[in-house]
């Protein structure tokens, strides 16, 4: 299926999640169309060459030095283009994440909201942010814990000074996603954050229905990677 086909049935999968929500809520389902990250990583530049024709300009990658070298130029290209760190990121490379990328997925220490905070200052840039929580609380994958989840939002904004407007989470991938986005929802709605990151090719249908406002799609939308 090609790319323009995927995006198609992505948005239609969108607007159905839509027309359900609305049937059983009515008005108060406040639906708002999410939107589309393409995960762009280890993706031919031909095929991110089409999703730009196409009129994608928003774009996730989970490497720094990768988002370099793939969007150096064509930044100049596309001046609408927003660019979104996904991926984990290192402390030795927050000046050039802080350059390059639009938006910040992947807070998820004291040291990174700190390091952040103050290469913005010295940029002179003020990044959106979301604070990554580890749902599932595995050792192998990034993300603060829940419970610390207030304290850590306080810090980020209050200490750091960063624009922390929404909440990022990655589900296990051997566990029923739509709990995690249920609480991801609960912690967004109860601090009073806008945005909700959530939903990637295998459950982003899961994800509107519990509020998503980014989805980051790669395979189901660019088609699979070359590793």
């Amino acid at each position: 299926m090609s790319l323009q086909n995927n995006l198609k049935h992505i948005r239609q999968d969108i607007q159905a999640q839509e027309k359900e929500l609305n049937k059983l809520y009515g008005e108060r389902s406040m639906f708002t169309p999410p939107e589309i990250i393409a995960v762009s990583k280890k993706q031919p530049d031909d095929v991110i060459d089409e999703a730009l024709s196409l009129g994608l300009r928003h774009f996730g990658e989970n490497r720094v030095q990768e988002a370099q070298e793939r969007w150096g130029k064509k930044r100049s290209d596309y001046d609408d283009l927003c660019l979104h760190l996904l991926g984990p990121l290192q402390s030795n490379k927050v000046k050039d994440a802080v350059a390059l990328f639009d938006v910040i997925h992947t807070v998820d220490r004291e040291k990174i909201a700190k390091a952040l905070g103050q290469e913005m200052k010295k940029q002179d840039k003020s990044c959106p942010c979301f604070i990554q929580i580890n749902t599932g609380r595995e050792e192998q994958k990034s993300g603060i814990d829940v419970n610390d989840l207030p304290e850590f939002l306080a810090f980020s904004r209050e200490e750091c000074g960063l624009d922390i407007v929404g909440l990022m989470a990655i589900p296990p991938v051997d566990e029923v996603a739509d709990f995690h986005f249920a609480l991801l929802k609960r912690y967004q709605e109860d601090l009073g954050l806008s945005y909700l990151s959530m939903g990637m090719s295998a459950d982003y249908k899961q994800a509107c229905r519990y509020g998503a406002t980014h989805l980051r799609i790669g395979s189901a939308l660019l088609g699979e990677r070359v590793l």
